[in-house]
């Protein structure tokens, strides 16, 4: 059996119709710059791990970018802080999960997480959690 450490995940790619807003909130809710790397490409580095927002059609890739099916899940060492900005960018999540809550109120999961879900500008679901609190199911 191969050996699990010889393999990283090291890049994740969030469609976006527009690069320019889809840079903006991420700047925004990430607290940080990112860099732009080609005309339909920013990233954001998020630990060893990079976030590229990616427009095919800013890049002249034929292409239509569709929303990710589901969640990327992001740790963060001040959830308050990257939830008083996803507040103000208004992308909480408005539905209900988990039982009842909120799943875009800064909650404690069922699975011990204290997290909040919200949307990107194109509809890409993100979960931010607590640092101290992920569960990696090990």
């Amino acid at each position: 059996m191969q050996a699990m450490d010889d393999q990283q995940l090291f890049r994740v790619i969030m469609p976006a119709a527009d690069l320019e807003s889809s840079q903006r909130f991420y700047a925004s809710l990430l607290d940080q710059p990112g860099i732009r790397v080609s005309p339909g490409r920013h990233y954001f580095r998020c630990g060893s791990v990079t976030l590229a927002v990616y427009s095919p059609a800013a890049d002249g890739d034929d292409r239509t970018p569709y929303a990710n099916f589901d969640h990327i899940y992001l740790a963060v060492a001040d959830l308050d802080a990257h939830f008083r900005r996803a507040k103000s960018l208004d992308c909480l999540r408005k539905a209900t999960g988990d039982g009842g809550l909120l799943m875009g109120d800064v909650a404690l999961r069922p699975w011990g997480e204290r997290s909040f879900y919200a949307d990107d500008p194109f509809g890409n679901p993100i979960c931010l959690v607590d640092a101290g609190t992920v569960f990696s199911g090990h």
